[in-house]
């Protein structure tokens, strides 16, 4: 009998996963634990791999299409078995299928047993919609996997290759274009959402953290040697931004349903970059870590995150975001709220400037800070007495370790 595999929830919040590429054609022999499939939430990629030995039957959810939790996806069987007929596969919007079909005639099916083309779904996406074929492109990924860079390299040879034959008056070329979906789908509706729904304002300051970066190399070597770790400029900010949500706790707040919840414990969200996207590993009950401890636990979440291995349900649930731009050269900036948080803040760049220090110039270390906050929640004095503490606590830094 035929073995369903199918679409898994990573997640309690997950509400729709999408095949982002099949590894494997219909009719092609897999083993036990073979990758058969990329699939994507909202938070989180990863490979489904086959329950059984066999071949796969059928695939029921076409690359691109999202579907909830529980869904077939497809069929693991004996070459000679047969899936029940109401096992239909999930169908693409018509106007959509018509347009996508009118672009790109269906390709040929592959035999069983090719040899299947290591590329990202990002990269596959761009060299589709560009007219590039996969097999013509040299991956540089590990293990010869094509990249999106390596995309963009083909395509930028094979613009450079057409001006030699086109005439200078040839018509411009068609934008590429890439359907939206997972990761990059949900920032798309929560960032236009924050946007829509809350009265977003924000404030800036600079703090002279010149004593901090003094106390970070004072303490280098024995916080390497004792805990084999280190301690980071983000590290000292969120210290900061913890002691300050203590001291102003409607900072530390929510809008939801014409109520403003604040919160009794400090859920700190930590913005972390990844290769699709953007997602918010959380330091829950904060105020009760020490620093070294929050140093840690921000390095590993955000080490697994990178790595596509942090639960979904790691990712949700913080009551205040830190985002940091500095490590890109970035001074302010203006941070979207995490809805429903009430407040984010944003870290620049550190940078030397000459400081008047009484009737001397001196040359400081200056940090720009940039807090966005929900008008609707509190108003500019309050969040401006907030930061302004945390700008003290990171100008007096012995003042955290007490």
């Amino acid at each position: 009998m035929p073995v369903e595999v199918i679409m898994p929830k990573l997640g309690m919040a997950m509400k729709e996963g999408t095949v982002s590429q099949w590894n494997k054609t219909e009719g092609e022999a897999v083993k036990k634990g073979d990758p058969i499939a990329s699939i994507s939430s909202e938070k989180i990629e990863m490979e489904i791999e086959s329950p059984a030995d066999g071949s796969v039957l059928k695939i029921n959810v076409p690359e691109g299409k999202g579907v909830p939790p529980g869904t077939v996806i497809c069929y693991i069987g004996n070459p000679d078995e047969e899936v029940a007929a109401t096992a239909a596969p999930v169908q693409e919007e018509k106007g959509q299928k018509e347009e996508i079909q009118a672009a790109h005639p269906a390709p040929p099916p592959k035999k069983p047993g090719k040899a299947r083309v290591k590329i990202s779904p990002v990269a596959r996406k761009m060299a589709e919609a560009s007219g590039i074929k996969p097999e013509d492109i040299i991956g540089t990924g590990p293990g010869g996997r094509i990249t999106k860079e390596d995309v963009e390299q083909a395509i930028a040879s094979a613009k450079e290759s057409r001006k030699q034959d086109i005439p200078v008056q040839a018509v411009a070329e068609e934008p590429q274009r890439i359907p939206v979906s997972g990761m990059r789908k949900v920032i798309a509706e929560r960032m236009h959402l924050s946007l829509q729904s809350a009265a977003q304002l924000t404030i800036t300051m600079k703090a002279d953290v010149t004593e901090l970066l003094a106390l970070q190399t004072q303490v280098k070597e024995t916080i390497a040697k004792r805990y084999g770790s280190k301690l980071t400029i983000t590290d000292f900010v969120a210290r900061a931004a913890i002691l300050a949500l203590e001291n102003h706790p409607e900072m530390n707040s929510a809008f939801m349903d014409n109520t403003i919840v604040t919160y009794l414990e400090i859920h700190l969200g930590i913005a972390t970059a990844v290769e699709k996207g953007l997602v918010v590993p959380v330091i829950r009950h904060a105020e009760s870590k020490s620093l070294i401890d929050l140093a840690k636990e921000i390095k590993e979440k955000a080490a697994a995150a990178r790595a596509g291995k942090l639960p979904a349900d790691e990712m949700q649930g913080s009551t205040f975001t830190i985002s940091s731009l500095g490590a890109s050269g970035v001074e302010f900036f203006t941070p979207i709220l995490n809805p429903p948080e009430a407040g984010i803040l944003g870290v620049g760049a550190v940078s030397d400037e000459a400081v008047f220090i009484g009737d001397k110039i001196e040359k400081r270390s200056r940090l720009p800070l940039s807090l966005t906050f929900d008008h609707r929640v509190l108003d500019g004095a309050p969040a401006a007495a907030f930061l302004q503490t945390v700008k003290q606590y990171l100008e007096e830094p012995v003042t955290m370790l007490l």
